[in-house]
């Protein structure tokens, strides 16, 4: 499948669903955004990219921190509800625009600070979207990115990524913290230390956020119901549907030219 046809699937996806997001009590909350919030501070000159804003949290977290919030993202729709969500807030320093993470609409070296979260799963290539990133970061400036991350055992990465795609066909993948690191590196950042979670997922709004399919939901339940003990143990399998999910926060410092 083409950058542009998955681009189309992702937009599908979440377009209609903006408003759940935005709502989202996963999305709006978290110690993930409060440490991300104590690790920027205050940078009155600053300039942030939030890449993938989904429903625009991040950057209604940091505006009041920062010069600026850019708030992309793939969906129109969902930009239109962060837009709106902005000025109902009074954050006129957040603006939106659109477009993918693999072909950013910036000049190199237009931003301070770079923030993905929980987006990178859903970007049609990785590598190419971390690399710009590191081209719109300036020299030494800093990126945070927050996401689901894959066991690195294979079984529960299988296990993962079945879940994830039976939920939501825009989903790519969910990279373990090794492939993080590895890749990163590559596109010219330095990885920094990495803070791992734990998220619980209340199976019934987990599904409805994505309007998943009723057969899909079958699906899932039965794979559950199928688990071995490891796995079950591993993503908490709970009565209803309900499951456990590791996710980290990882900072990375741009290194060499970008671009």
């Amino acid at each position: 499948m083409s950058r542009k046809s998955h681009d189309t699937v992702v937009d599908r996806q979440f377009g209609p669903q903006a408003r759940s997001y935005l709502t989202s009590a996963v999305h709006a909350q978290g110690a993930d955004l409060d440490a991300l919030a104590d690790e920027i501070g205050t940078r009155p000159q600053a300039r942030l990219l939030d890449l993938g804003c989904g429903g625009g949290h991040v950057g209604f977290r940091l505006a009041g921190q920062v010069a600026e919030v850019v708030a992309l993202d793939l969906s129109a729709q969902m930009l239109e509800v962060v837009g709106q969500e902005a000025r109902r807030r009074g954050l006129a320093n957040l603006v939106t625009r659109q477009g993918a993470a693999e072909a950013l609409p910036f000049d190199d070296a237009s931003f301070d600070l770079v923030v993905s979260r929980f987006s990178a799963h859903h970007w049609h290539d990785f590598p190419a979207g971390l690399k710009e990133a590191r081209r719109v970061l300036k020299s030494g400036g800093t990126a945070v990115f927050m996401d689901v991350v894959a066991p690195e055992t294979p079984l529960f990465d299988t296990w993962l990524q079945s879940l994830e795609l039976l939920r939501d066909p825009s989903h790519v993948r969910n990279y373990p913290v090794s492939l993080w690191k590895t890749v990163l590196e590559a596109a010219g950042f330095a990885p920094g230390a990495v803070t791992g979670r734990r998220l619980r997922l209340e199976f019934a709004s987990w599904v409805a956020r994505m309007n998943t399919p009723p057969a899909h939901v079958t699906a899932i339940r039965s794979l559950q119901g199928l688990a071995d003990d490891g796995v079950r143990d591993h993503f908490a399998f709970e009565a209803d549907g309900s499951f456990t999910i590791d996710t980290m926060s990882m900072s990375a410092r741009a290194v060499g030219t970008g671009g």
